[in-house]
């Protein structure tokens, strides 16, 4: 019986490779791309969710279309982060170890531009780069494209969010104009659909399930609580799930940086993955991550892209995404190549309407889940234990030479009394850790008034607050989570107090509580941003006009602004551009008086 994907069209020798690698039978997405791709006559959009493999569905036919006699690059792949370029790179390698003078280059930043000029002039067939570091290489005229035949842009929702677009316009520009273009992406929206037609020519277009749907094999949870019992409640859900195996996103490097560290603090294996650390530490972090000695990686969306780390068995949104299509990204770090695995966002009362808009998108019901007690804590970890004495493998040449005097130590006690005490060991740790838990649930009733009887006027803003409006917006560079920490750091105001932000285009709103108006007004005084002054005025219900806010501000300005946007605009670390929105107001003190423990916690894991 032949390999299912020899008759695929796949030669035997990459046939061979791909099954040391785990490959039986093909995924979806690649049964059904494999042909179409092999033709090489079509271009192609292949929308599925990651975990499918993707990588293999456009990797495998290139490695069948090649001339690898040829030592030019023949093949551009583009994909929005390191970790994928370099994900993506391993993989191609992997598949052709049995074909001889393969080459693949891995460009992206963060790494010796030198060392990747030289392997390109030693000589490439694919290159698979980031855009950033793309771009520079072009500008050096070290590399020519005018022998590729086939583009592929991975990830493209995300690089298009990343504001890679122009970026991306750049590079195809200096590739021929009859080369095929492979289009993969787990979302579609309407800039991908623009991508599409701007540098396609009636591609062959492959969905796998409901566009901009999530995996099925993701159970979706969600836990509501009080902002200042987020970190506890946090910290309880984890311990809930003794085995757990996950990334934790958050939506600023600080806020990434501030948890893993009073997890650390607390005695969970867990450490941080965010755009301010250097290649090696991200790598450092990464390895250890796969070597499963960390069992939590806290995360950024545009850290975590590309992170393809088999049997994560849970993904915690501590903060949900500002874009609802990144939620489609982040569940799918778990359930991958088949498996399940489980989604979990710990959200305040204020956000049950996002989690109703995510449900929309992809498709799936979440499920409302109580923070467990702490009885149910206890026993959930003290059943773990036993079960891991239970199943573990007993090395008995080495422990036979300790057996007579293990033996003699436990003589006078009976196999129940062996039992008790070596359970509670760990048991009573957590026993006097989880006494007098206090529930952290909050209690809401669902499409009803917040708990605490906040009540709202007819724009759906609570009447306690008031809206402002800023001439600061996306083409700046700001997303809510970007806008939030200029704000608070311009006005020195808590991140806690700030309602709902509203980024538009060149101008946003915000909402503040009413006493901290003036101080809000003050501190924006001779602000300026780029060189541009910044302007902060209340706005009336008619969106700002009557007070000469949005509206009339476009007028004035005339639209397209790019100073301190995707270009040159400060915040942005290498070709990765994660904003550094600064939380100075925002969550700080894990370590203070909301902490559930007031003691230090004996490590656990």
């Amino acid at each position: 019986m032949n390999n299912p994907f020899i008759e695929l069209g796949i030669r035997h020798e990459i046939v061979n490779a791909i099954s040391d690698l785990g490959f039986e039978n093909p995924t979806p997405i690649q049964e059904q791309s494999i042909p179409v791709l092999l033709s090489g006559s079509n271009d192609f959009v292949g929308l599925a969710q990651t975990g499918t493999g993707k990588t293999a569905a456009f990797g495998l036919p290139l490695l069948e279309l090649l001339d690898f006699e040829a030592n030019h690059p023949q093949a551009l792949v583009l994909c929005p982060t390191r970790e994928l370029c370099l994900q993506i790179t391993n993989d191609l390698k992997n598949y052709a170890k049995n074909t001889r003078n393969v080459h693949v280059v891995a460009v992206y930043g963060g790494a010796s531009i030198s060392d990747q000029l030289h392997q390109i002039r030693r000589g490439v067939q694919i290159v698979v780069a980031t855009p950033g570091r793309m771009l520079d290489i072009i500008g050096r005229g070290a590399i020519d494209f005018s022998g590729v035949r086939y583009v592929v842009l991975d990830e493209a929702d995300e690089m298009l969010n990343m504001g890679f677009q122009e970026d991306i316009d750049n590079i195809l520009s200096e590739t021929p104009s009859d080369k095929k273009t492979w289009l993969f992406s787990a979302t579609m929206p309407s800039e991908v659909r623009r991508i599409a037609k701007k540098y396609m020519d009636d591609p062959y277009e492959l969905t796998m399930g409901t566009k901009n749907t999530g995996n099925e094999n993701i159970d979706h949870e969600y836990y509501v609580v009080r902002a200042r019992d987020k970190y506890a409640a946090f910290k309880r859900i984890v311990d809930f799930n003794p085995e757990i195996f996950g990334i934790v996103f958050c939506r600023t490097k600080i806020e990434t940086q501030e948890i893993a560290e009073a997890l650390i603090k607390d005695g969970y294996n867990a450490d941080s993955l965010h755009g301010d650390l250097s290649q090696q530490q991200r790598d450092k972090v990464m390895k250890r991550y796969r070597e499963r000695s960390l069992q939590l990686l806290i995360a950024t969306d545009v850290a975590a892209r590309g992170i393809d780390v088999n049997d994560v068995t849970h993904v915690i949104n501590y903060s949900l995404p500002d874009e609802i299509e990144n939620y489609t990204h982040r569940s799918g770090r778990t359930a991958r190549a088949g498996k399940t695995g489980v989604s979990i966002s710990i959200i305040n009362a204020k956000e049950l309407g996002k989690i109703r808009q995510i449900e929309k998108t992809i498709g799936k019901r979440f499920v409302k889940v109580e923070i467990p007690g702490g009885f149910d804590v206890v026993e959930k970890q003290l059943f773990a234990l036993i079960h891991k004495v239970h199943n573990v493998e007993v090395n008995e040449q080495q422990i036979e030479q300790y057996l007579p005097r293990i033996m003699d130590e436990f003589k006078e006690l009976s196999k129940e009394e062996i039992i008790k005490r070596f359970a509670s060991l760990e048991f009573n740790s957590f026993l006097d850790y989880y006494k007098n838990a206090p529930d952290l649930n909050a209690h809401v009733e669902e499409n009803r008034r917040p708990e605490g009887g906040d009540r709202f006027n007819r724009t759906g803003m609570r009447s306690d607050f008031t809206r402002l409006f800023i001439n600061l917006g996306s083409v700046d560079g700001f997303t809510r989570g970007d806008l939030l920490g200029y704000i608070c750091n311009t006005t020195k105001i808590s991140g806690k107090t700030v309602g709902k932000i509203d980024v538009k285009g060149v101008y946003s709103f915000f909402e503040v509580p009413n006493d901290d108006v003036a101080k809000v007004q003050n501190g924006f005084r001779g602000a300026d941003f780029h060189g541009r002054d910044v302007r902060i005025e209340i706005s009336g219900e008619s969106s700002n006009e009557k007070r000469g806010g949005a509206s009339n501000y476009k007028k004035r300005e005339g639209g397209d602004r790019r100073e301190g946007g995707f270009r040159g605009g400060s915040g942005y670390n290498g070709d990765r551009r994660e904003r550094q929105g600064s939380h100075s107001g925002g969550f700080r003190d894990f370590s203070g008086k909301r902490r559930e423990d007031r003691g230090e916690r004996r490590k656990r894991f």
